[in-house]
């Protein structure tokens, strides 16, 4: 077994990534040889002074880096170099139906989006427009954008007005520039309890303070959003009302009325999420429509129609367009014009809402064959979601279950990801039913699960 303490003076960021990059590199410098033992997670933890969850969570993330395998009742081992997945790799071995069953992402099939994105960049190409695409460009040159992304809110149930509208580079970069526009250093901004992990780095590179709102088995609960906008002075919400992730769960439209009024009797501005709504054509209308003057709506097209295909759509109150416009201005000057063009002509020309529907008839496929699989386990999914969420039995943690399925070749999300608080994570984990082009090996990767849950962690699965 390898003595290995990895070195992370001067590094940044999550204490688990830290670890990973030190191994990447001692990987790479053949500090640590191909094929060597690593030390149980507890050990290192012990080593280094910190936590066993973080070591855990370290492991876990090599393995889905390709790092490190491993092996049952034997170890973790260093893998060979070749076998490593170098930035764009793992999408090419998911194309070929290799590497390890990935139900960690979740993201629309990308299939079905290839051969019209190759009709559009072709028209592009032999067009007369291409040298304005090609160059810096206003926001008044880019009102066309715009126009395409209200159509796009229009089939969302959202209406919008030019000058509402503001083009970003994907829901992302849509919420960055959001909290960047809205908020200010100190200021509170409130949370579901389990959110969309980016959000906490997000707040914590801009100053802001959090705070979560209680959710319950139908989602953020209006009664704890009144208590926090009455005691705490909160500037703005951010919640997924629509497929939340993790959690699939679908806000009635009582709770989102109840939200709207609160938001606006407390001068709250709602940070609506709703990349995931197109994908659910029988949601409840959007906060937008409730609430249009105190509500950012954020969506995309990465979730419905190609994930590459990074290209999002605001529409905000007037007042605030201009400080989002700027955000985006700082943050990236202006939102390629080449990518909104050809989103911009999908949806023109039809094809983004057939593909969304295409997305939708996919989902709900997979979704049978995950109760088929799984049904007789305890989990939460909507029909046309593209991911479940599993609280696990009470033998197993999330951390050493997706540890464990990690060992086995399957990638799945723990709750505490999406934990805003550490102290509010749910030993719980996200499967993801979308990312894989295969349903042989999606099938494959359910009934690993399946296998795993049926049976108790030993203790030779603690020792990850």
């Amino acid at each position: 077994m390898a003595i290995w303490i990895p070195d992370l003076d001067g590094r940044r960021g999550p204490k688990y990534l830290q670890i990973v990059e030190a191994m990447a590199e001692d990987i790479a410098a053949e500090r640590l040889a191909v094929g060597a033992q690593l030390p149980p997670h507890r050990e290192l933890a012990y080593q280094l002074g910190m936590s066993a969850n973080t070591t855990s969570r370290a492991y876990a993330e090599a393995v889905k880096r390709a790092l490190l395998r491993g092996e049952v009742g034997r170890g973790t081992f260093v893998r060979s170099p070749d076998a490593v997945l170098q930035a764009g790799e793992q999408g090419n071995l998911r194309r070929q139906g290799t590497g390890p069953i990935d139900l960690s992402r979740n993201l629309p099939l990308p299939g079905f989006a290839e051969p019209h994105i190759r009709r559009v960049l072709g028209e592009i190409s032999s067009g007369k427009g291409l040298p304005a695409l090609l160059d810096y460009q206003t926001d008044d040159d880019l009102t066309h954008h715009s126009e395409a992304g209200m159509i796009w809110l229009e089939g969302c149930g959202v209406a919008a007005r030019p000058d509402q509208m503001v083009t970003t580079m994907g829901g992302q970069h849509g919420l960055l520039c959001t909290l960047m526009a809205l908020l200010r250093p100190g200021d509170l901004l409130l949370t579901e309890t389990l959110t969309y992990t980016p959000v906490r780095a997000m707040a914590e590179r801009l100053g802001l303070h959090t705070a979560t709102v209680t959710m319950d088995a139908n989602g953020v609960v209006p009664e704890a959003f009144a208590e926090l906008c009455t005691r705490a002075n909160p500037k703005a919400f951010y919640l997924s009302p629509t497929l939340q992730a993790p959690t699939t769960v679908t806000l009635s439209e009582a709770r989102r009325l109840a939200i709207a009024e609160i938001a606006q009797r407390h001068n709250v501005v709602l940070v609506e999420d709703d990349v995931f709504g197109p994908l659910k054509a029988d949601r409840p209308a959007a906060l937008a429509t409730s609430a249009p003057e105190h509500t950012v709506y954020i969506t995309s097209l990465s979730k419905s129609v190609a994930p590459g295909l990074r290209v999002g759509f605001l529409r905000a109150p007037v007042s605030l367009v201009p400080a989002l416009r700027h955000a985006v201005n700082l943050s990236v000057w202006m939102t390629p014009p080449m990518t909104l063009e050809v989103a911009a002509r999908v949806i023109r020309d039809g094809t983004a809402s057939k593909l969304t529907k295409q997305q939708r008839a996919a989902a709900e496929r997979r979704q049978s064959l995950a109760r088929t699989i799984l049904g007789h386990m305890e989990f939460a999914a909507d029909p046309n979601g593209f991911h479940l969420w599993m609280p696990l039995p009470s033998d197993w943690r999330a951390d050493t279950f997706r540890a464990q399925c990690a060992r086995h070749g399957v990638l799945v999300s723990e709750g505490r990801s999406f934990a805003a608080r550490e102290s509010e994570a749910p030993e719980a984990v996200r499967v993801c039913l979308s990312h894989e082009m295969s349903e042989t090996r999606l099938e494959q990767g359910l009934q690993t699960l399946a296998n795993l849950l049926r049976q108790a962690p030993s203790g030779s699965m603690l020792e990850i």
